[in-house]
């Protein structure tokens, strides 16, 4: 990350006069002096062989399933050779893009497919070079909408979990008001959408696929807020958008999600991905970094960060946001992964999400799981559980399989192109088993 460059004494006193503390060792005076007092029980060092017998008796205790029927935000899906050996090379291993940017023209380029990348997917004009998660991206939207006599945000309940309490938090701490808005049978409740806009509406934020994994008809939303004045912030799965309409196509002002499905792996859950996109006219209310292309004095093409003048790290005082950096290393896998697969490849990969979850849906039903929200739905789906999800879930896991999701006493169910039909039907079986125990 960024080096750490010591304050001079001066520096050191001005501070501390301006906090009204005389010493240093004031601005610890909230720990319990327990804590500071206590040695470290820090063990002996060991050698490299002796740390890789430790690391390795830790990793007997992972579980490792080969068959996964769980999404909920987290999405394993196959990633090309090539677009892990991309991001594995050593010039790029470097997730932080140098002081003197322009420098590192790579890495800017690197970044650069990725936010064009990401305009094409969601139909808009601008992206940013990545923030640290969907969630934050999220967040981070509604922060852009604010405006002097319109601050308040509408959420729909029927987001990621995550989204809603990242939401919530930055709205919390930055006094925007908000309303969570309860969905009805798993979707945006529209009339009570027309109830809640009124003047001091900034935005509305809404996930397709939802949570429960179900389209939203965002076309409609997005003429409902725009009517009343409300900006229009889609949240999404960027595998979706290769098979249908794109956030810009149905309305939206600004589009953000988890790009986490675009090639990286779960990787015990994380480091992911935040993407962030907008119309040209929100350009400047956009955090993070942006790669822009020009050319050098020679006419040649190259690449810097551009409109800096709206970042934290330049304008402190006068920023909306703390976000400076960003995923880089991440953004490069995603980058490689789109790039290896091409837009037939990612459309296969959609379209088998869809397929394979629609048979896992209608097999399920056969046996006495039915779906709890009816409506066109991709790759996720929320069913009844007659027996428990417990002690469904506890069956699947015994057998090798790491079923879906409990939730609101049902199970969200997740299908991705890595599922066979023999895996589905086996699945099933197992459920089914379960039912007439």
């Amino acid at each position: 990350m960024g080096g750490y460059i010591p304050m001079a004494r001066c520096e050191q006193e001005e501070m501390l006069a301006e906090l009204g503390l005389s010493k240093m060792e004031d601005l610890f005076t909230e720990v319990p002096k327990e804590l500071l007092a206590a040695p470290l029980e820090m063990p002996k060092g060991k050698s490299e062989y002796e740390v890789r017998r430790i690391m390795e008796d830790f990793g007997r205790d992972n579980k490792i399933f080969k068959t996964c029927f769980r999404g909920a935000g987290a999405y394993r899906h196959y990633a090309p050779a090539i677009a892990k050996h991309v991001s594995a090379k050593e010039t790029f291993l470097t997730a932080y893009t140098p002081y003197q940017a322009e420098i590192s023209q790579g890495g800017l380029q690197a970044i650069f497919e990725f936010q064009t990348d990401i305009c094409v997917l969601t139909g808009m004009d601008i992206s940013n070079a990545s923030v640290y998660d969907g969630a934050t991206a999220a967040a981070e939207a509604i922060v852009m909408c604010r405006e002097r006599k319109r601050e308040k945000a509408l959420i729909y309940s029927n987001c990621n979990p995550d989204t809603l309490s990242v939401a919530e938090t930055y709205c919390k701490c930055q006094d925007i008001p908000y309303e969570i808005l309860p969905a009805k049978d798993g979707l945006v409740d529209k009339e009570l959408l027309k109830e809640k806009l009124d003047e001091t509406v900034s935005c509305v934020l809404v996930q397709s696929p939802n949570y429960y994994g179900m389209f939203e008809g965002v076309e409609e939303v997005s003429e409902i807020a725009h009517a009343a004045g409300a900006k229009v912030i889609h949240s999404g799965n960027p595998i979706a958008m290769a098979i249908i309409n794109s956030p810009g196509e149905m309305g939206a002002d600004i589009a953000v999600g988890e790009a986490q499905p675009l090639g990286l792996s779960l990787a015990y859950g994380g480091p992911y991905l935040g993407y962030m996109a907008c119309r040209e006219a929100l350009m400047r209310r956009l955090p993070g970094r942006i790669v822009g292309q020009t050319v050098d004095e020679n006419g040649e093409r190259c690449f810097v960060l551009t409109m800096q003048a709206r970042e934290q790290h330049i304008r402190r005082e006068k920023a909306s946001s703390s976000i400076c950096s960003n995923q880089a290393l991440c953004a490069l896998a995603a980058s490689a992964y789109i790039a290896s697969m091409g837009p037939e490849g990612l459309r296969c990969v959609a379209q088998q999400c869809y397929d394979k979850a629609h048979y896992a849906a209608q097999r399920l039903e056969e046996v006495g799981y039915k779906r709890r929200h009816q409506g066109e739905f991709f790759h996720e789906f929320l069913t009844e559980c007659p027996p428990g999800p417990e002690q469904v879930l506890q069956k699947l896991e015994a057998e090798g399989i790491l079923g879906g999701l409990a939730v609101d006493g049902g199970i969200l169910w997740c299908c991705t192109e890595m599922n066979t039909r023999a895996e589905i039907n086996r699945m099933v079986a197992i459920c089914e088993e379960v039912a007439l125990i």
